[in-house]
């Protein structure tokens, strides 16, 4: 939220990568920054993997708009060779053109270094472990996330979180439900499914609100 209003008001601020478990919120943290800052002249531009080929041109055609933009890539991951990866590479650090002042980019990932780290990288081609250069590989591996200046991890919730999410998404949709049905058929849910997340617990309740409309329209 910080960072974002620096943006907004034309303070320095950083590119944001939200890195961690699947589920935990994310990609709606950044959604949300469009209703909380959308009257202040913020715009959210998502982009596809494959998108991010047109970086340059989708640049221009942002650079002189009175608005401020988010370039929301969500769920990104690469392969080290990947052309998307380097023109994404190039736009985080700045090459030979200037970035344009009303432009940030915030990514979410599964991936903490966005580039998977495997043994067989150490390995030269038909070499040994001998003639490798781990620390160069490790190194490449990690630089893209190094190029957000603002890196947060979503870790998975514990049960009690859980659950009082579940409570307040079936308070705010004015479910009647026997508090202790509501627990003991919550935690089946996440252990049955995605495991404990916020995603979960709204799937749960998504689920519920749906089969209280489906047995009162069977009475």
């Amino acid at each position: 939220m910080r960072n974002t209003e620096q943006f907004l008001l034309g303070a320095p601020a950083n590119h944001v990568l939200l890195w961690g478990d699947r589920g935990t919120g994310k990609s709606s943290a950044i959604k949300a920054l469009l209703t909380r800052f959308a009257e202040r002249g913020l715009r959210l531009v998502q982009l596809h993997r494959q998108d991010l080929l047109d970086l340059p041109d989708i640049s221009d055609r942002l650079w002189e708009r009175p608005e401020k933009f988010i370039l929301f890539c969500d769920d990104l991951s690469f392969e080290a060779d990947d052309a998307e990866y380097k023109e994404l590479k190039a736009m985080l650090e700045g090459g030979l053109l200037a970035r344009p002042q009303n432009l940030l980019i915030y990514a979410t990932s599964n991936r903490r270094h966005l580039i998977p780290e495997r043994m067989a990288d150490r390995l030269a081609s038909g070499g040994d472990a001998e003639e490798a250069h781990p620390r160069d590989a490790m190194e490449e591996q990690i630089s893209l996330a190094d190029r957000f200046g603002l890196r947060m991890g979503f870790y998975r919730i514990d049960q009690d979180t859980y659950l009082q999410i579940v409570r307040h998404m079936v308070e705010i949709r004015g479910l009647q439900v026997d508090p202790d049905l509501l627990e003991r058929d919550a935690l089946r849910w996440a252990l049955s499914y995605n495991g404990r997340s916020g995603r979960s617990a709204r799937q749960f309740v998504d689920d519920l609100e749906g089969r209280q409309h489906w047995e009162h329209d069977r009475k």
